[in-house]
């Protein structure tokens, strides 16, 4: 286990030295000029000039990428040329909000999604099952640049229930966690429906019902146990999806998070803040796919990562 978790260590970190690559190649190719983005329109050549020297814009490339590495290693993002403060301390302030907005939706996900999939197929072929299948679709059709404002409108703005923005409170954390669990309870829905089946057709359910457990006792300590197995994947690619930052979401809603700090750096051209955004986002899928991988073992004896 220790021998896969080091092994898994260093090739997140060969990953994450990728994602810087290839970033700070696409911060040159993109045709935005960062001193003229701080110097304004009126800046005279002489201040672009100074202001390339400050930040060292006017180095060759390959010097600019072993400083940006250089301070990378030291936890160094660089300036957000766009708040005027670190990118690192503002990562750091915001990350708390997008986490937050992370758990809640997976939540929303898992409570909605694992308890109608498992009664649909628990009564597979009737209404109860029908109804679970045009929830699933429903849900996956509902895009959440729709859903957002639909949920504000009705329920901040003519019922004003919760808030309609901002991040005061719990009950401005309710909006913004349907928005974002509702798709994927769905999802979670047809997934966890899809295992029940394929483990309800084991041969050892069988067995158990055969032995004569009672029918609960089978479905909670044999079935869902197996057939929740698959669904770690898909909570760690959910997890590492909203930690990156739900940018679509925390705007609706002005949800001081990760995503909220990626579109301000996306339509300011910041490329230090960009740059930033992305490598936390490669972060959260790194861990989160060890995560899962070390869970697998843990809930599955036969998974064996040596």
């Amino acid at each position: 286990m220790i021998v896969y978790i080091v092994r898994r260590l260093i090739w997140g970190v060969g990953v994450l030295f990728g994602v810087a690559v290839v970033t700070f190649i696409l911060r040159y190719l993109v045709p935005a000029d960062p001193a003229r983005i701080i110097g304004g329109l009126r800046a005279t050549p002489q201040a672009l000039a100074a202001i390339r020297h400050q930040y060292n814009f006017d180095d060759p490339l390959p010097v600019q990428f072993v400083h940006y590495m250089g301070n990378l290693l030291h936890g160094d993002l660089g300036p957000s040329l766009t708040l005027g403060t670190g990118v690192s301390s503002v990562l750091l302030a915001r990350a708390p909000y997008t986490l937050e907005l992370a758990l809640a939706g997976l939540v929303v996900e898992l409570l909605v999604g694992i308890p109608i999939g498992v009664l649909s197929a628990l009564r597979h072929g009737s209404i109860a099952d029908r109804m679970a299948v045009l929830f699933a679709l429903c849900g996956l059709s509902t895009p959440t640049f729709w859903l957002g404002p639909v949920l504000l409108s009705i329920f901040a703005v003519h019922w004003t229930f919760f808030p309609a923005g901002g991040s005061d409170g719990a009950l401005a954390l309710v909006l913004p966690a349907i928005t974002l669990g509702l798709s994927g309870a769905a999802w979670y829905t047809r997934l966890i429906r899809s295992s029940m089946l394929d483990v309800l057709s084991c041969d050892y359910i069988r067995t158990a019902r055969a032995k004569g457990l009672p029918w609960p006792v089978v479905v909670r300590r044999h079935a869902l146990r197996n057939a929740l197995t698959p669904i770690l994947t898909q909570i760690g690619l959910d997890m590492a999806y909203f930690l990156g930052g739900v940018i679509v979401v925390e705007n609706v809603f002005a949800w001081p998070g990760i995503g909220q700090v990626a579109a301000i750096a996306i339509n300011n051209d910041d490329p230090n803040l960009i740059m930033g955004a992305v490598l936390f986002g490669a972060i959260a899928v790194v861990a989160a796919n060890l995560i899962v991988d070390i869970l697998y073992a843990v809930l599955d004896p036969r998974v064996r990562l040596e």
